[in-house]
């Protein structure tokens, strides 16, 4: 059977095969230690998942929930966004809740984008913009983020590229794989861009809660939300990423808009998770304060090892990750990193996998317990 064209160039996401050739190696000596991938190994509050067990025993929450979710829920929303971002949003018009923000770049790619339209994307940037842009059969066009210019695209070069048939753009800040954090400035700036090019702007800001002090939303933009859609998650920020909750929010038009494409993918997700959800989304700041205070502690450890491996970072990075250059003895990411993986049994993630830009750089996760980072820098001092 011959595949659709439309996975033309779309091939399988590079952590599912590293896995299973880590699990192959795992099979034959001693197990890798893998400091690859940004999944919270952390629980979710213990009063989240009592909330999940006592609703989950009700006789009466396991049909078909609402393609828009709870009101209760959109409601808990809103008033987190107040809460974290200063900023307004319509519970009843303005939010739509996700099964994870990855299932919304998809939505919205498919609900916005014909054949031939282009989609400006970040390099280096999430791999799922461009999987996502090439399933609706649209054009990737690619911006480049650079390490002296704080990973902030050159608007003088964006403003010279044919923008014709450009209709999304997708930005992310705090930025992943890099942690450069956004100012109100920049966050301006791809505002004005968007308009005066009439290019609808998605914002993907799923790390604005881990080690960042200024959680910014894209909506601080007075005016925003004329051209603008934001995708939020508690994947990172309130350790669920196996529950795949997250939203889109925006104006209502745009929400009804990928409405109309989700009603026919998905229902809404299963009744107890949403009520966990408006508790979690109720925390108060403690709750990030301890979650911070475990990943300070594990950013310690892993850039001990980046130093081990002469590797050059900013300290003012936030996210799950370190995102770092590699030595220029080094061929590229990709080499160190087989490199580290092969004689240490250590797996760091090469920095091309986010595109071109990011060949000379390794990225470490801060999802792994201080014990197994320490044990990562003992193999590597011993084996390198």
């Amino acid at each position: 059977m011959q595949l659709a064209k439309r996975l033309n160039g779309v091939s399988e996401y590079f952590f599912a095969k590293k896995l299973m050739e880590i699990d192959e190696m795992n099979k034959h000596g001693i197990p890798v230690l893998n400091l690859g991938i940004g999944s919270p190994d952390l629980p979710p509050h213990p009063d989240v998942i009592n909330t999940l067990a006592v609703e989950a025993a009700k006789p009466n929450v396991h049909g078909y929930q609402s393609y828009k979710g709870l009101l209760s829920m959109r409601t808990a929303f809103a008033y987190w966004y107040k809460l974290i971002y200063h900023v307004d949003i319509n519970p009843a018009t303005e939010i739509l809740p996700l099964i994870g923000s990855k299932e919304g770049i998809l939505h919205i790619s498919m609900t916005f984008l014909n054949k031939g339209d282009k989609v400006l994307l970040p390099n280096p940037g999430y791999p799922t913009y461009q999987a996502a842009t090439k399933l609706a059969e649209a054009e990737c066009v690619f911006y480049n983020l650079d390490e002296n210019n704080n990973w902030e695209p050159d608007f003088a070069a964006l403003e010279n590229t044919d923008l014709t048939s450009v209709k999304l753009m997708w930005i992310n800040y705090p930025h992943m794989p890099t942690g450069a954090l956004p100012s109100t400035a920049l966050f301006k700036k791809f505002v004005d861009f968007a308009k005066k090019y009439h290019i609808l702007l998605c914002h993907d800001n799923p790390y604005s809660l881990i080690l960042n002090p200024v959680p910014m939303s894209i909506f601080h933009i007075e005016g925003a939300k004329d051209n603008a859609i934001e995708l939020n998650s508690l994947s990172k920020s309130h350790n669920m990423a196996g529950w795949r909750i997250g939203a889109l929010f925006g104006k209502q038009e745009f929400v009804n808009a990928v409405m109309r494409f989700r009603s026919n993918m998905d229902s809404g997700s299963f009744q107890p998770m949403q009520a966990a959800t408006v508790t979690a989304l109720g925390l108060d700041s403690e709750w990030y304060a301890s979650n911070n205070k475990v990943y300070s502690a594990r950013r310690t450890h892993a850039a001990k090892i980046l130093e081990l491996l002469k590797c050059r970072f900013s300290e003012s990075q936030a996210g799950l990750f370190l995102w770092a250059k590699i030595p220029d003895d080094q061929m590229s990411g990709f080499t160190y990193s087989d490199t580290i993986l092969e004689k240490c049994r250590v797996f760091i993630t090469p920095g091309g996998i986010f595109g071109p830009a990011g060949d000379r750089y390794i990225r470490i996760s801060l999802c792994s317990p201080a014990e197994k980072l320490a044990e990562a820098y003992k193999r590597i001092q011993e084996s390198l």
